[in-house]
């Protein structure tokens, strides 16, 4: 066998350039191959996040709930306007936007982070923002279990057939959230400014989605400012908050038309980032 073909296809000779096929297959390829090195940095992940603070991951359970609390002092006490079973309607969608702004946090810096190892072995560098979000989907599941336990213990009334639907909207939220991940992991070794601003745009992007009120608060803008409402309902969040809220408080059938146009959006995006991602990583070491 030749040494080229033992070298992966980034690192051999620059004059041939690979199609954006090729790239693409090569990413997926690069992802199946390596499915048990992203496992097993998830999982140390995971444990260095579990033993830097006492409640470890707990905080998993912990978090969400004092943002639960906090906002419905805010919204129920203070702007006093109340909404049935307020506690679950905002937990509701606390616990999705956690997980996508910690995995979207996790994901900027998974490639920066690791300059030295990149420096020294030439491996695909995809499997590390792809381990980062990974980790990410084990840390909502952790989620899951406040959310459980408010159900049973407060609103067994709201319990319903239609809680089987969570994983569907989670499919179509991490395709998203992976999407971009890839991108601004890439972009973050040229701009370190990145994830500095990235917490800004989150924190703006939190309130312009329907976590703390929902769709009905948005049609009463409508009436005034349609074109507000129209651009508020581009937002991919808009469509995957209410779908949970749908299963988890509503009890009722998410709307599968708009969560087809949001994965759809999804998917074309992830295929734009992970050529994105694949173009760069070439230049990754010299940047480091």
């Amino acid at each position: 066998m030749q040494t080229t073909d033992e070298v992966p296809a980034a690192f051999r000779a620059s004059a041939v350039r690979v199609g954006p096929l090729g790239l693409l297959a090569q990413a997926a390829g690069e992802v199946r191959n390596r499915r048990h090195l992203i496992r097993y940095l998830a999982q140390a992940d995971l444990k260095k996040k579990g033993t830097d603070t006492f409640f470890g991951n707990l905080w998993w359970i912990i978090d969400p709930l004092l943002q639960m609390a906090v906002y419905v002092v805010l919204v129920t006490v203070i702007f006093q306007r109340p909404t049935p079973a307020y506690p679950l309607f905002v937990f509701a969608a606390i616990l999705p936007w956690k997980w996508f702004t910690t995995s979207i946090g996790d994901a900027i810096g998974s490639v920066s982070s690791q300059d030295k190892l990149i420096k020294q072995i030439q491996f695909p560098k995809i499997v590390l923002p792809a381990a980062a979000m990974f980790a990410g989907i084990l840390q909502f599941s952790f989620g899951l279990i406040p959310l459980a336990g408010l159900m049973v213990l407060l609103y067994a009334d709201r319990i319903s057939w239609t809680l089987v639907f969570i994983p569907l909207v989670a499919v179509v939220q991490f395709v998203f959230t992976v999407a971009l991940g890839l991108a601004l992991s890439a972009l973050n070794v040229f701009f370190r400014d990145v994830g500095n601003l990235a917490r800004h745009v989150l924190r703006l992007w939190f309130y312009l989605s329907p976590a703390l009120y929902g769709a009905d608060t948005v049609a009463k803008i409508g009436k005034d400012h349609p074109t507000i409402v129209q651009l508020m309902k581009l937002n991919p969040f808009f469509t995957i908050l209410e779908s949970y809220r749908s299963a988890i408080y509503e009890g009722r059938v998410p709307d599968f038309a708009a969560l087809a146009i949001v994965l759809a959006a999804g998917l074309g995006l992830l295929v734009l980032a992970t050529l994105f991602f694949k173009r760069l990583e070439p230049s990754f070491a010299k940047v480091l």
